[in-house]
């Protein structure tokens, strides 16, 4: 049953993935971003991982997304109906099959995928997700996430300043 759940999950999101790449209406392009986050937040509470699934629903599809969203009406993008030459299209095609081998080659010649760290499964299941996420980030990784702050910081002001007319 897991199995056909996760097969179903993912074949939304590989539809949903496309989607995003070949609407050409970018709301449409969003709303199928949206459906794609969602399905990884499906696949976090599959791997047993509440919080990071509730993170990836309240950040990426809620507060991200509606930032995109925000963004797109702001600047009145407007669809362009011109046809794409069909070179660039084989040439895509051609780099999206490359780098689908590559990834693949990368998944299963290496040993990204084996579990490693101060960290087992019991101890995960037993101190729980978010205190050791909690402490790994103010610890280990707190300059990495000052900057992510900065760096959001900076996004929202060139958002701000692209909106204005006059500044």
């Amino acid at each position: 049953m897991e199995t056909l759940f996760f097969l179903i999950i993912s074949l939304v999101a590989i539809v949903s993935a496309i989607l995003v790449i070949t609407c050409k209406n970018p709301i449409n392009s969003a709303l199928a971003l949206i459906m794609t986050f969602f399905c990884l937040a499906t696949y976090y509470v599959m791997l047993d991982a509440p919080f990071m699934a509730a993170v990836q629903v309240m950040v990426y599809a809620g507060a991200i997304m509606v930032l995109m969203v925000f963004t797109i009406m702001l600047l009145n993008i407007r669809v362009n109906a011109t046809r794409q030459q069909s070179h660039k299209v084989l040439f895509s095609i051609i780099l999206g099959f490359f780098t689908l081998i590559n990834t693949l080659v990368i998944i299963f010649k290496s040993r990204a995928a084996l579990p490693t760290g101060p960290y087992s499964g019991d101890m995960i299941k037993n101190i729980g997700h978010t205190e050791l996420i909690g402490k790994e980030m103010f610890t280990n990784f707190l300059l990495p996430f000052e900057i992510t702050s900065i760096l959001l910081l900076a996004a929202i002001v060139g958002a701000v300043i692209l909106a204005k007319k006059k500044i």
